[in-house]
Formats: C-alpha cells, sequence, structure tokens
C-alpha cells in the first residue's frame, strides 16, 4: 500500500481494480536479475581494467626499455607521436569493434556477441604479451583487444537495458560504469605491485590478466537467457514470457508480464521486423534523427567532460607535480572513483536522469576552471617541488572532478543512452552512439600529449566549455526517462513531449488498469528494498 500511495502522489497510477494483480504488489528484486546485471558488467570490467593500466606501463623500466626510444644518454622515452599511438590504436579498434557489433547483435543474439567479443579480447591480449621488443605489435595487439572491447561496450548495455525489469533497469544499467571504475582501480593497483619488478613480468602479468576476464565473460554469459525483447521479435514467444517472468520473480501469467508482453506487441505491430530496416532508417524513422544524434552527442560528450584524460595520462601528469609515487596517486583518484560510483547507483535511483546530467556537468566545469588555472598560473612547471600548494590543489580538484563524473555522467549516460531507441533501431542506434564515444576517446588519447605540450593545464579550459555546453544540451534535449518501460520511452520522443516538462508525462491511455506503465516499483523504491 506504501508504494501505491508514493506512485499516487507522483501522479503516475491511479487505484486499479485489479489489486495486486497489476504486478506492483509482488514484484521483487530477483537474484537472477542482479547476477545477469552483474555478469554482463564483467564487460565494463575489462574495458576499465584495459583503460586503466597503459598509464602506467609508460612509467615501468622494462616496458620503456622495450618499446620506447633511447636518448643520448642511454635512457628510454616514448614520444607524443609513439605513446599516442599505443593508447589510441586501442580507442580506433574499439570504435571499429562498436560500429559492427550492433548488427552483429541482431544476428546472433545478444548472448553470443558478448561472448564472441570476448573472444577477439583474448586473441588481442595474446598480441601483446607475446611482443617482444615490437612496439608496432604491441600496438597492434591492443587494436585487437579493442574489437572486442568496443563491441561490449555496445552490447553489455543493450543486453542489461532489455533484459532488466523497470524496478531496477537504471540500476543494473549503471553497473556497467560501477564495474568500468572497478577495473580501472584494479588495474592501477595490480600495476601497483607490478612496477618495482625489473624483468618483463612487470608489464605482462597486468596485461595478461585481461585474459582471464574476457574468459570468464565469455563462458559466464552463456548461463544467462537471452534478452526477452530480442527473443520476441525472432518469434520466440514463450521463451520471452518466461525470462520477463523469472526475471521479475513473479508467474508468467502474472498481470504485469502480459502487460509487458502486451506493450513488446504493440511496438512491434508499429513498426517493421529487423530484417527490414535499413542502416538510413535510423535517421528517417519516426523522431529518430532528433534520438540518432542526441545518443552520439551523450556518448561523445562523456568523453568530453574530460575524464579519461585523468585515467589515461593521470600517472604522467601527476608526477610533474612533486609526488614521490605516481602510481599511489593513481590509485587515489581510482579509489574516489569506485566509491563515488557506488554512490552514482543512488543518485540513479534516487534523482532523475535530467537533474543529475545538469548539476554533474556544472560541477565538473566548475573543477576544470581551477584545475586550469592553478596549473598554469600557479604551479612551478620547472621545479614542481617548489609549490607543493599548488600539487596539492591539483590533487584535490582532480578528486572532486572525479566525485562528479563518477555519480553523474559515468553511470547514467550509459543508461539513457540504452534507454533512447526502440528495438528494431537499438542495435545499430547504440552502436553509432558508442562510435562517437570512441572517437572522441580516440582523439583525446592521441593528441592530448601534444595539446598539453603546447598549453599545459589551459587544457582543462576546452573541457570546462564542453561541460557547459552539455548542460544545456541536457536542458533542452533529452526526456525524463525515470522509471518509465522502453515502450513509454520511445512514446514520449515520437509524441515530442517537452523536454522541460517531461518528468511529469502521463501517458494519454493510461486508465486505471494501466498502473504505473512499468508494472513496477519505481526504482528508488529499489534501492530501499535491498538496503
Amino acid at each position: 500500500m506504501a508504494i501505491m500511495s508514493h506512485l499516487k502522489e507522483r501522479g503516475r497510477v491511479e487505484p486499479s481494480s485489479n489489486g495486486p494483480s497489476n504486478g506492483v504488489a509482488h514484484q521483487k528484486i530477483t537474484a537472477v536479475a542482479c547476477f545477469l546485471g552483474l555478469v554482463a558488467s564483467i564487460g565494463g570490467f575489462m574495458f576499465g581494467y584495459v583503460s586503466g593500466q597503459i598509464s602506467g606501463f609508460f612509467l615501468m623500466d622494462n616496458y620503456a626499455e622495450r618499446f620506447g626510444e633511447e636518448q643520448s644518454d642511454g635512457s628510454f622515452t616514448f614520444s607524443a607521436a609513439r605513446q599516442g599511438t599505443i593508447v589510441g590504436l586501442l580507442c580506433v579498434g574499439c570504435l571499429i569493434g562498436s560500429l559492427i557489433s550492433g548488427s552483429m547483435s541482431d544476428i546472433i543474439g545478444r548472448r553470443l556477441t558478448i561472448s564472441s567479443s570476448s573472444l577477439f579480447t583474448m586473441i588481442g591480449t595474446i598480441i601483446e604479451i607475446s611482443s617482444d621488443k615490437q612496439w608496432a605489435q604491441f600496438a597492434v595487439g591492443r587494436l585487437v583487444t579493442g574489437l572486442g572491447i568496443g563491441s561490449l561496450s555496445v552490447v553489455v548495455p543493450m543486453y542489461q537495458s532489455e533484459s532488466s525489469p523497470a524496478i531496477i533497469r537504471g540500476i543494473l544499467v549503471s553497473t556497467y560504469q560501477l564495474f568500468i571504475t572497478l577495473g580501472i582501480w584494479t588495474a592501477e593497483m595490480v600495476n601497483w605491485g607490478t612496477e618495482t619488478n625489473q624483468s618483463s613480468a612487470s608489464w605482462r602479468v597486468p596485461n595478461g590478466l585481461s585474459f582471464l576476464w574476457a574468459l570468464i565473460l565469455g563462458g559466464g554469459i552463456l548461463l544467462l537467457p537471452e534478452s526477452p525483447r530480442y527473443a520476441y521479435r525472432k518469434g520466440r514467444v514463450e521463451e520471452a514470457r518466461n525470462t520477463i517472468a523469472r526475471l521479475a520473480g513473479v508467474a508468467p501469467d502474472d498481470y504485469s508480464v502480459s502487460k509487458q508482453i502486451d506493450e513488446i506487441r504493440a511496438k512491434q505491430e508499429e513498426e517493421k521486423t529487423s530484417t527490414d530496416t535499413k542502416w538510413y532508417e535510423i535517421f528517417t524513422g519516426p523522431r529518430m534523427l532528433y534520438r540518432t544524434l542526441l545518443g552520439m552527442t551523450l556518448q561523445a560528450g562523456q568523453q568530453l567532460t574530460g575524464a579519461n584524460f585523468f585515467f589515461y595520462f593521470g600517472t604522467t601528469a601527476f608526477s610533474s607535480t612533486g609526488i614521490s609515487n605516481s602510481y599511489v596517486t593513481q590509485i587515489i583518484l581510482g579509489s574516489v572513483n569506485v566509491a563515488c560510483t557506488f554512490g552514482g547507483l543512488w543518485v540513479v535511483a534516487k534523482c532523475g536522469r535530467r537533474k543529475a546530467l545538469m548539476i554533474g556537468g556544472l560541477w565538473m566545469m566548475m573543477c576544470f576552471f581551477v584545475y586550469a588555472f592553478v596549473g598554469h598560473f600557479s604551479l612551478d612547471h620547472e621545479n614542481p617541488m617548489n609549490t607543493p600548494k599548488a600539487g596539492t590543489v591539483l590533487i584535490a580538484f582532480s578528486c572532486l572532478f572525479i566525485a562528479a563524473f563518477a555519480t553523474t555522467w559515468g553511470p547514467l549516460v550509459w543508461a539513457v543512452v540504452a534507454e533512447l531507441y526502440p528495438a528494431q533501431y537499438r542495435g545499430r542506434c547504440m552502436a553509432l552512439a558508442t562510435a562517437a564515444n570512441w572517437f572522441w576517446n580516440f582523439m583525446i588519447s592521441f593528441f592530448t600529449r601534444f595539446i598539453t605540450d603546447a598549453i599545459d593545464y589551459l587544457y582543462g579550459l576546452v573541457f570546462a566549455g564542453c561541460c557547459a555546453a552539455l548542460v544545456l544540451i541536457v536542458f533542452f534535449f533529452l526526456i525524463e526517462s525515470k522509471d518509465r518501460t522502453l515502450e513509454e520511452i520511445d512514446t514520449m520522443y515520437v509524441e515530442h513531449v517537452n523536454p522541460i516538462k517531461s518528468s511529469s508525462w502521463v501517458a494519454s491511455n493510461q486508465g486505471k488498469d494501466s498502473s504505473d506503465h512499468t508494472g513496477n516499483n519505481t526504482e528508488s523504491e529499489a534501492v530501499e528494498h535491498s538496503s
């Protein structure tokens, strides 16, 4: 009754004559739904682990001797071009992998695409750790690894979004970002543990662990059910019904299950079958140009917030502030990232998507202003030890920035973009949106070294401007999707619901027997029940 009263106050539902049979009273958080979200999120862990390890490699003596360039004094270092290529080719592979994964997942299914993507990651890892002194071979290995990581970055959030009950969909999709942060942190810890080893084990051991993570995901995903929405579109209606019921913890003939099946059926009847869908229709379909461009902008924006500046080049950048052990600095930043991403799950459940993204954008903008001006005007670039207070400010505002990113733009972008599109366009649209993420990931990873060599910390002003622009984009263009089913969100975009007023929108056909359009509790209640 408390749940019904809460929803009634929000104007989302009205009392139903059907009582508990509407699915609200006995929906619950199930172990299988949580297990699905966690296993699939290993794809995010792999993403974070591969991204987080490379910064530390560049400071390892054995890695530099094998793949760096010898200087006149006998030391080894990496030119901006070589370092940018090694870092950036992972992003190129991810860009390619993300583009092909949408169509691939529509053909062979979400699960098999995740499993096969894990195989690409294992092959790439083997190429990397078998490299002796050929830096180009190591870079190519990262390219192949990227094919798998990029594909996973599309299909994992899509699989989670299509499979999760609406009660915890935002939370489960956001665990993808949580696992990215855990992967980054784990890579930094492993690097810290091996960096004193003078043999190739210093970088081969952390590098080789990527094979293990891929093996766990590739096998584990096959133990899970296929996405019910994908199964339905392939004519496997009973499989879809049983999966929805199993994940929601109700009987297959429960009202809420029948309601979701009816919604999926109604949407499919409005659409062409996926086999008839052409690529150009992601721009010409109902309100699709708007949504396709919005998804690409949000995914690009996640990179243009500047977060990966710290994670790709943080060890190198902070070594210039006089901190004696740059690995320790990275672990501090990584720990802040992980801890605050747990807070991000609370934000996903309790706050709307729009409000959280706008507050996060403003917070990050302010942090970059301080970072840029202090780094440029107060830090002694020749001898950073002369300005310890400036170095401390840089570390502090880096942590504040990461706290903002980890609670808002980190987890929420994956959830929001996974909710934007109708079923027959979802794979290709998410592929294109995620490709935009990887394109800007590459641009930042490759050109950051050149830009910082030219304008040092004023580079932060570029990201501050991007954060300001993203706040305006969210305010004017993004519809509030918290507690909505995927089918309901699609209707909101097709009906041109005003984004600014979207949180109060109620479906025109929502009567007394339609209840909450999710047929579930809200995400915020999910947190309360699980605590």
